[in-house]
């Protein structure tokens, strides 16, 4: 959907310049960023390292691109720091709260996606096999070079996201905002860059999106093919498994649903279901049975149900909230 409304920005108005609708042109934008997709896997083909070094320069052009935006607006970064360490919630009115949390689940579900935490142990495996490939049983050494591995992937690829979202909302604040009833979307962001900016903070934006998009699209399908052979144990072409994760999000945009709604609907979902994928994860590590002299350490144990309870006490009064209207 990102990637979608990405390539839309850039060749939408080309599109329906030749009489295509707008639920047209986002449904060509989509096919054209699965193929994009699709492309970026097949450097797996190469070797794992390909893949990693594709995403890592995705990566990189978002970090460029907002951190060129974020140059642009000069924000405050006094405030900008006291609102990262002190997060807030708007109490001026029941809906302006609902509002609030709404914005902070999804975007715990947009940075920590549940379906990651599966990943991150798929990644690592290449590197498994490549530090032994002989050997059909992992000694405790080339386990520990494993988990070392592991935590650089995790801890690299969390703040940089956080850094990435962090830049976004900062730019997204300082030149979007105009009072808590205003809701723009990201066409108006689009739009709203291009007068204040220049033409090219505009289309920095758009190829930010793009990018984010594309590379949040790779992950989420190298997931679904995961889970599809690891948890599901199904056997068929790789391509097929792939692009059964796509066709959810080619259904919603081929119906014309609000893109920008269904993004933010679908982030929240994300952070309902990732207790689904936390608590399990929690649950298995502490089992001596299963993890051996692995096993997390007291810390590990209480910094994980922390951070769980604090994901289910916000999706529980996000439902509160829903619910009570």
């Amino acid at each position: 959907m990102g990637a979608a409304l990405g390539l839309d920005l850039l060749i939408g108005p080309a599109l329906m310049a030749h009489g295509m609708s707008l639920t047209a042109g986002m449904f060509v934008s989509a096919m054209i960023a699965t193929l994009a997709v699709f492309a970026i896997l097949a450097l797996d083909l190469m070797g794992f390292q390909w893949l990693e070094r594709g995403i890592m320069l995705f990566v990189g052009v978002i970090g460029l691109c907002y951190g060129f935006e974020v140059f642009l607006v000069h924000p405050d970064w006094h405030r900008a720091f006291v609102g990262a360490i002190l997060p807030t919630f708007d109490l001026h009115s029941s809906l302006a709260l609902k509002g609030s949390v709404f914005i902070a689940v999804g975007m715990l579900g947009a940075t920590v996606m549940p379906h990651v935490i599966y990943l991150h142990s798929a990644l690592v495996q290449p590197r498994l096999n490549e530090l032994e490939p002989a050997s059909k049983k992992a000694r405790p050494g080339m386990l520990r070079k494993y988990l070392r591995f592991e935590l650089v992937d995790v801890f690299v690829a969390m703040n940089g996201a956080w850094l990435i979202n962090s830049a976004m909302i900062v730019m997204a604040a300082v030149v979007m905002y105009k009072g808590p009833a205003y809701y723009p979307t990201i066409q108006d962001a689009f739009h709203t860059l291009g007068p204040l900016l220049g033409r090219g903070a505009a289309v920095v934006f758009a190829v930010a999106l793009l990018c984010s998009g594309l590379s949040s699209s790779t992950v989420g399908v190298m997931a679904g093919q995961v889970i599809i052979e690891g948890f599901l144990d199904i056997k068929f072409p790789i391509f097929l498994r792939r692009f059964i994760t796509v066709v959810p999000a080619l259904i919603v945009i081929g119906i014309g649903f609000d893109p920008l709604k269904i993004l933010n609907d679908s982030q929240v979902l994300l952070s309902f279901t990732l207790p689904a994928a936390l608590i399990p994860l929690l649950l298995l590590t502490n089992k001596a049975g299963v993890m051996g002299e692995f096993r997390s350490v007291l810390r590990m144990r209480v910094a994980g149900w922390t951070v769980a309870g604090i994901i289910l006490a916000l999706n529980a009064v996000l439902l509160v909230e829903m619910a009570i209207g």
